[in-house]
């Protein structure tokens, strides 16, 4: 006879290993409204979010956790972005990043920065212009994660 107990060990050992295999995604962004949105959606989508309001709070989570994807704001306060997609590429190269801008300039007659093609440039995967649909986050989200594990089958070396 099985005990109640056993059941919620082995019901608990499934949760963790199912948890396991969710894609962990790392957002950073300043702002919180953007943040919560992307962490909601994505947890309904089954990933693991790790929301870091910055530059340097985002590499801090970088240091201590493992992620299979970043996505990262252009224009943010203190660490800029671009500099944080640099740095974040240059400490982990195999994690696909996605950079996600919605500046806009004030002055239209002035031709503006391809500020997203820059980030590319820094070592970015894709690109997102806020604002975007879920549908189209989620389905750059797929296609990099699709496109690192073609280039890299054991999952482990994402992280």
């Amino acid at each position: 006879m099985q005990r109640d107990s056993d059941l919620f060990k082995h019901s608990t050992s499934d949760f963790e290993r199912w948890r396991d295999e969710m894609p962990r995604v790392l957002v950073v962004d300043d702002d919180p409204m953007v943040c919560t949105a992307i962490e909601i959606y994505l947890e309904r989508h089954n990933f693991l979010v790790t929301i870091a309001d910055g530059g340097e709070s985002g590499l801090r989570a970088l240091e201590g956790n493992a992620f299979d994807l970043m996505i990262v704001d252009i224009f943010m306060p203190h660490m800029r972005g671009f500099e944080s997609i640099r740095i974040f590429h240059e400490r982990a190269p195999a994690i696909p990043l996605i950079a996600m801008s919605g500046y806009a300039f004030a002055n239209l007659n002035t031709p503006a920065p391809d500020f997203l093609r820059m980030a590319l440039d820094l070592g970015a995967t894709r690109c997102l212009h806020k604002p975007f649909t879920p549908a189209a986050l989620l389905a750059v989200i797929n296609d990099c994660l699709g496109e690192a594990r073609e280039r890299y089958p054991n999952k482990a070396q994402l992280r």
